[in-house]
Parts: C-alpha cells; structure tokens; sequence
C-alpha cells in the first residue's frame, strides 16, 4: 500500500539522501589524495586503493542487495547499511595509517551498495503506482548529481579544513537518514529467513565482480596484462563469473535469480545501464581534469562550472517524471537525450586552449538536460516487466551495470588517453623540422624574444626549444581529449538503436514491489 502526505515525502527524502551520500562517496575522495598521501606517508598508487576498495566492495554488494533485502525485510537491511556506513565514515576519518584508511573504506562500500538499490525499492513502494515515475526521477536525481558535484564538495572541504572532513560530514546526516528510516519506512517480510544461505554463490560473485571491478580500476596504472596480478584477476573474473551463472542457475536458493532475465526489456535495459553508467562517470572524470590540468582552472572554479549542468538536472527531472505519466514514450525521452548528450560532447570537442569558465555553459547544461532525460526512462524501460521479488533484483543488478560501466568507462578512457596523446604528439613533432619554414620563423621569433631579455644565443635556443615543447604537449593533450569526447559522445549515439528492442508500451508504468 502506498504511502500518502506528509509521510510519502519524509520518506522519499530520506531515501534519497541515504542513497546520495553513498553515490557522493564515490568520487569525493578523488580530490584529497594528494593530502591524505602526504598526511598517512603513502605512495601515490598505494593511497588509490582507498578509492578502489570501496568501488570493489560496492560493486560485490549490489547485486545481492534484493536478496538480502528480502532475507532480512527490506526496512532492517536499508537501516543496518545506513548505520554501519555512518559508523565506517566516522572510522574513515579517525584513521591513523593507510591500511585503517583502506579497511574502513571497504566496509564503508559494502554498506553504501546496499542503500542505492534498496532506497530504489523503498521509493516505488511509498509512491502510489500511477506516480511512480515521478518518484524515480526524484530517486535519479541523487543518481546523477551525486558523482558530480562529490569531487566539487570534496576539493572544497579539503581547501577550507582537512580530509577527515569528507567523512565526518556524513556523521549527521546518516544519523537522521537513520532515524526517519526507524520512524516512518513501513517493516517488509523476512521472505527468506528459513531457506539456507548460498555460499558457494556469494563466494564466486565476490570474486567475479570483485575481480572485474579491481582490473577496471587498476589496470591501466598498472600497464593492463604486462603485470602479472592484473592477469590473474582478469582469469578470475572470467572463471568465476561463468562458475556464478553455473552455480545460480542450478541451486534452488540463488542470490541472484537470473530468470529475470527472460524479460527482454530487462536484458536490454543491463546494456543501457552499462552505457549510461560510461557516458555520466566518463565525462565527470574526463571534464574535471581538462580544464584542471590543461585549461589551469581551480577545483573551486571547476565545481562552479560544474554546478549548472547539475541545476539543469534538478529541475528537469521532476518535469521527465511528469512527462511518463503523461504517457510520452519512454523510448523517445531516452533518445532524446542521447542526442543531446552527444551535443555535448560535440560542443566540448571544439575547445581550445584558450578557452574560459563561460565557455562550458551552454555544452555542461545541455548535458544536464540529456542526463535527465536518459535515468529515468531508461530505469523505467528497464524493469517495466519485473514483479514482487524480482524487483529488489533488478534494481540491483541494474544499478550494478551502470556501476560497472562507470569503471569501464574510466579504465577505457584513461587508457584511449595515453595512446591518442603519443600519437598527437608524433604527428606534431613532425613539424617541428629546419625544413619547415613557419616552425623555423616562429622558432627564430621566440629566440630573439629571448636574447632581448638578456639570454645568451646558445641559453635562448635551449629555452626556445623547451617552450616549444611545452606547447607541443599542450597542443597534443587538447587533441587528445577532443578526441575522447568524440568517443564518449558516439557511444550514446550508436545505442540509440537498442532502445527499440524494448518493448514499446506509450502506457509503460513502474512496477510496485508486492510484499
């Protein structure tokens, strides 16, 4: 029964800060580490591990979050997660070394992964079922915003105080999430209480996932197959996967109940997750270093450029909600904002070096407006099909693929990154020849530039060469991320085409969780 007034708001709020704070913590750290590696004394790629333990650690845990929603009642597990990842931020940020630090990041990840989806479930089942799809564009906005503005909160908290912050911030906020989840969510059934734990299935999706999730983040630093461990997890998360679909399929118990996957807009949907997830973590990790490291903007100028894109989202999502319930196919909204998103990253791919803060305005709200218009309908086209307990399922496995295609996204960038930059800078380097005369007249200029300021022939050829080369790398870095725009940009495009494998319904609604 759905919840009505005041009580369908308090929850629908708490739900969503719940689930904002986990998807905050999910880059908010990124900005800090350079102090907490100089605070702990750690190498550069020690201190990432605090990053990817907790990526790791979530990862493992959505996809049995359904099933342990309804082993424990939905309610208990939703409110044991909120505090346990309360608790783990206030020992995050009590840490006195790196190990501390990475352990408690991890718990804090294996109780973050069980707020996202369950906070999804809760929400469709408070909402009544013809409004539902405005509750999810509310629920997205946590979802979409959440990534982005982490790095912009984080950069502020570490400028204006200190690293433990990022954590203690949490502290207040977990403690009334807990509180109003305690008070006003209504108790689910414990579905599962007598029926005998999978083991063997939780041991191979820890390593499947966990595997796959540690290759994505660590592989490219670690130069991919050239390291030996990044091998071996890479035959791990191949084996074990294949051995968790085995072992799911045959025992009568599963954590995972793939049969939801004879819905094929549910299959389908996996895939467009995955892709979201690529286009939304891939241009908030590309964005922030382009105009951080090339462009020489602050972190405080590049959250500010950030936040408008972010405002555009905020207030579209509840008109995206309305627009479902009005009927207006999902495909089409979907769609729509694929193209938009690919608009964005054509308008970035025309950046130069000269460019400046209100440059990225139109492009980061056009963003913000396609962004709205993919969660939702996506979401909703996903697990239109999905009924009772195979909804805290999907949600799951859904919010796992986007998770997922974040990391890919990231891991493909970075690495799409380093091959275009050599490659850039070779063709440039070409150029740079006595034979060509507009190298050699501007290398002639800079030379006298700088024996007027009192160099020496000799000293002001070194240096003229040494500018030269700064701008040939600066030149070869914005070639490189236009090109990675482009890349992020035709992803979107070319999937447009599988929208329409789902099944097209102008009436599509979202299911309610029967319980």
């Amino acid at each position: 029964m759905a919840e009505v007034g005041l009580k369908k708001w308090v929850i629908t709020i708490t739900v969503i800060t719940a689930s904002l704070l986990e998807l905050i913590d999910t880059t908010i750290v990124n900005v800090s580490m350079p102090q907490i590696q100089g605070n702990l004394g750690a190498t550069l790629e020690d201190v990432a591990w605090v990053t990817t333990g907790y990526g790791v650690a979530n990862v493992i845990i959505l996809p049995m979050s359904g099933w342990l929603g309804s082993r424990f009642g939905r309610k208990n597990y939703f409110l044991t997660s909120i505090i346990i990842f309360t608790i783990a931020s206030f020992l995050c940020g009590n840490a006195k070394n790196l190990d501390e630090l990475i352990g408690f990041r991890i718990l804090q990840g294996l109780a973050g992964g069980g707020l996202i989806s369950t906070a999804q479930a809760i929400l469709l089942e408070t909402w009544p079922r013809e409004e539902v799809g405005i509750a999810t564009a509310l629920f997205g906005l946590g979802a979409v915003v959440g990534p982005t503005v982490g790095p912009t909160i984080g950069g502020y908290i570490t400028d204006h105080f200190s690293w433990p912050w990022i954590f203690y911030v949490n502290i207040p906020v977990g403690i009334i999430a807990a509180y109003c989840t305690y008070t006003f969510v209504r108790v689910t059934p414990k579905d599962g209480k007598d029926k005998p734990i999978d083991w063997w299935g939780i041991g191979l999706l820890a390593v499947a996932v966990g595997s796959l999730q540690t290759v994505l983040e660590k592989g490219e630093s670690e130069d991919w197959f050239a390291t030996g461990y990044i091998t071996l997890l890479s035959v791990s998360a191949v084996v074990g996967l294949l051995l968790f679909i085995w072992r799911e399929q045959s025992t009568d118990h599963p954590i995972v109940n793939f049969k939801i996957m004879r819905h094929r807009s549910f299959s389908v949907g996996m895939i467009t997750s995955f892709i979201l997830g690529f286009g939304l973590y891939g241009s908030v990790f590309i964005f922030p270093i382009f105009c951080q490291q090339l462009l020489g903007f602050s972190a405080q100028q590049t959250g500010e450029i950030l936040f408008p894109g972010g405002l555009v989202t905020i207030v579209m999502m509840p008109f995206v909600g309305i627009m479902l319930k009005n009927k207006i196919p999902a495909q089409f909204m979907a769609a729509g904002g694929m193209l938009l998103f690919f608009l964005f990253s054509h308008m970035l791919s025309k950046s130069t070096l000269s460019s400046g803060t209100s440059d990225f305005f139109w492009p980061l709200a056009i963003r913000g407006l396609g962004m709205s218009l993919l969660f939702v309908p996506l979401t909703t086209l996903a697990i239109q099909d999905l009924k009772g307990p195979e909804l805290g399922q999907g949600t799951g496995l859904n919010n796992m693929m986007r998770q997922l295609g974040g990391s890919f996204g990231i891991a493909a960038l970075t690495t799409f990154i380093h091959i275009r930059q050599s490659f850039h800078r070779n063709v440039l380097i070409e150029n740079i020849s006595n034979y060509n005369p507009a190298f050699t007249q501007r290398f002639n200029e800079m030379v006298h530039n700088f024996m007027s300021k009192g160099y020496s022939h000799l000293d002001a050829q070194n240096v003229a060469l040494k500018a030269m080369d700064g701008n040939v790398i600066k030149q070869s870095v914005l070639l490189t991320y236009t090109d990675t725009y482009w890349v992020v940009g035709f992803v979107l495009l070319c999937s447009i085409p599988l929208l329409f494998l789902q099944k097209f319904n102008k009436n599509v609604t979202m299911p309610v969780d029967a319980h």
